[in-house]
Parts: C-alpha cells; sequence; structure tokens
C-alpha cells in the first residue's frame, strides 16, 4: 500500500483534496515536501503552477530544470517588505489578479508562507480574507488545489483548519526523529504498530503540540541539532479520498526520507525501535537443541486424554451405601447446666 502522504498529494487527488496545509516548525522544516508537490504537479498533472514565493527564493524550492517549465510559473516576492520599498506594492491586489490571469485549465497555487502574507498585512482577518478569496477562485477550475506552507506556531494554524474554512483538508506537520525516540524511550510509548495507537495519539498529540518539546530535544544541551533528509510527518486528512468512500478524519505517522514518503521503519534514526521489537517478539524456543523429544506425537496425546484421573467422578452421582452419615454436633451436658425451659434470666434481679 502506497504512503498516504503520496497519494494524497498527487494530482488525481486534487479532486477531493484541494487544500494542503504544510507546517513546518523551527525543531523540523518541510522544504522537501514543498518540493515534492511541485516536482508532482509539474511533471504529471495538467494545467498550471504557480509559486508565490515569500519566504525562500524559488531556486531553493524548485529544480533548475523545472524553473524552465512552461507550466510552471513562479512569484519571487520576498525582497518585498512594506515600509522599505519604494514601489507601492499591494500583495492582495497583486496575487489575485496574477490567479484570475492564470491560463484556463486546471490549476495549482502554492504559497511559502502565510505567515509572511499575515506579517505584511498586519492583520488576521485580511490574511484569512486574502486566502479565502484565493480558495474560491482556484476553486472555479475544474482541477485544482491550493497548498500553502505555515511555520507554527501561528494564529493562521486554527483558523486553516477549521471546517468553515474548507471541508476537506490535507494537514502535514513536519516533526523530528528524536521527538519519537523521546516518547519511546520517556513514557514508553513507540509509534504504531509498536504500540496501540489510541495510546500513543493520546500521548502523542498534547507533547507535540508544545513546540518547545521540540525545540528543547532538538536544540537543548542535549539535542541533536536541526537538519538532515529525514523526519515524521504526521499527516490528518479530513474529507473524501479518492474514490470519494472516506468522510472521516484520518490520522497516521509516516516517514519522510530522500525527498520522498517512505515508511517508518526505514527511517535510520527510527530503525533500533523497530529491531528491537522484532528481536523480543521472537522468542526462543526452549525444547530446541534438546537431546530428546518432549513433544507428543497425535497417537500419544489421544492416548493420554483416555486415561481416567482418580480424582474425577465424571459426574456420576455417589452411591448411597457409600455416603458417610450425615454431619451432628453431640454434646454431653455437664452438671451445672441448666437444660430446662424456664427464663434463663430469672435470677438476675431487674
Amino acid at each position: 500500500m502506497p504512503p498516504l502522504l503520496s497519494s494524497t498529494l498527487a494530482p488525481a487527488a486534487a479532486r477531493t483534496q484541494p487544500f494542503v496545509l504544510l507546517q513546518t516548525s523551527t525543531a523540523q522544516q518541510c522544504l522537501d515536501v514543498i518540493r515534492y508537490a511541485l516536482l508532482e504537479t509539474t511533471s504529471k498533472a495538467e494545467g498550471c503552477t504557480l509559486l508565490f514565493s515569500l519566504l525562500y527564493p524559488p531556486s531553493t524550492l524548485v529544480e533548475r530544470s523545472q524553473l524552465a517549465a512552461d507550466r510552471l510559473q513562479t512569484f519571487d516576492w520576498t525582497s518585498h517588505v512594506p515600509g522599505y520599498d519604494d514601489d507601492d506594492f499591494d500583495i492582495k491586489s497583486e496575487m489575485l489578479r496574477v490567479v484570475q490571469d492564470a491560463p484556463q485549465g486546471p490549476l495549482t497555487v502554492i504559497i511559502d508562507s502565510v505567515d509572511t502574507i499575515l506579517s505584511d498585512m498586519g492583520s488576521i482577518s485580511k490574511a484569512e480574507q486574502l486566502l479565502a478569496s484565493l480558495l474560491s477562485l482556484v476553486k472555479s477550475r475544474k482541477g485544482f488545489r491550493l497548498v500553502v506552507h505555515l511555520h507554527a506556531p501561528s494564529p493562521l494554524t486554527t483558523i486553516l483548519t477549521q471546517t468553515r474554512f474548507s471541508s476537506s483538508l490535507t494537514h502535514v506537520i513536519a516533526h523530528p526523529t528524536a521527538l519519537i525516540t523521546h516518547l519511546a524511550t520517556a513514557y514508553l510509548t513507540p509509534p504504531p504498530p509498536l504500540s496501540p495507537p489510541e495510546k500513543f495519539w493520546r500521548v502523542f498529540i498534547p507533547i507535540a503540540e508544545r513546540h518547545y518539546e521540540s525545540e528543547k530535544l532538538i536544540f537543548g544541551s542535549e539535542g541533536e541539532g536541526s537538519g538532515g533528509s529525514e523526519f515524521v510527518a504526521e499527516i490528518l486528512v479530513r474529507g473524501a479520498d479518492g474514490n470519494g468512500r472516506r468522510r472521516g478524519v484520518e490520522r497516521v505517522l509516516e516517514g519522510w526520507s530522500g525527498g520522498a514518503p517512505c515508511e517508518l521503519s526505514a527511517l535510520v534514526a527510527l530503525k533500533t525501535l523497530f529491531v528491537k521489537r522484532a528481536a523480543e517478539e521472537a522468542t526462543p524456543d526452549p525444547t530446541q537443541n534438546l537431546s530428546f523429544n518432549l513433544n507428543l506425537t497425535d497417537e500419544q496425546q489421544r492416548s493420554r486424554a483416555q486415561v481416567p484421573l482418580p480424582y474425577a467422578h465424571e459426574g456420576k452421582p455417589m452411591e448411597k451405601a457409600s455416603m458417610p452419615p450425615p454431619a451432628a454436633i453431640l454434646y454431653d451436658p455437664d452438671s451445672a447446666d441448666d437444660l430446662d425451659d424456664d427464663d434463663p434470666d430469672e435470677d438476675l434481679d431487674i
């Protein structure tokens, strides 16, 4: 079964998953997922792809061969900073104009990042209105998708993940592998299938939402530092799948290595968890390597089952002749005992 992340980022899934939110943090960035989404849309999808670079220049997100592609248009707006530009640049009007003037046909809009939009506009409500307008424009196309990059913690996270903004959602959150190792060692809760999903998510979600926990694991005194091409992707899919059958919320963990999604067991940093569990499950047979046989054949087991047990009556009632007499209490009265039927308390002066 292919990883969920690759299937939801595929161009064919844009019809049921039109809104994709990529969440990065100080502890772990997910620029590789943006590169992967760009490669998928420009090489496999039809139509046009618009890349708005507000934080990272296009050269860090797109390969040189892709920059010359006819179906990809890049807009490097990293130099436009409100209050420092000589020209009057309005990010809202310019972005809406570019999307409206895009060629007819399927359209994919990728924005890096919405936190820069919030910083430039200086208002959460204005940034939300712009993103809602962009999503509405993209939805007017036959094949459409809006992919936005967000740096957590951000006030826009709660707004963009609500159903009133978009009923369907693919939310990809990048986590460092050190967080999974920490949960497995400190809380004895390795990721599924090494532990029950209900138990793992009950421990994982509260800790993952406290971003300082991951930052301490990476940048603390005993941290391993940031960087590397491996990380863990938390994927939350809300809405229907490619066949329109899933109507709930699905949350899974997948690995990311070498610029593509993979299984968690394929990550080098987490292999020790899976190897240790495999070794614990492979319990050796104590009857192996013995000079004699402790196992019984089928004939021996049948013969053993036919041996009558001396202490079992097999449900048959005991005969009356062999039954013991009923229990009784034999008492020899003492000479001082008063066994008459008179009032025993008549000698009391009451």
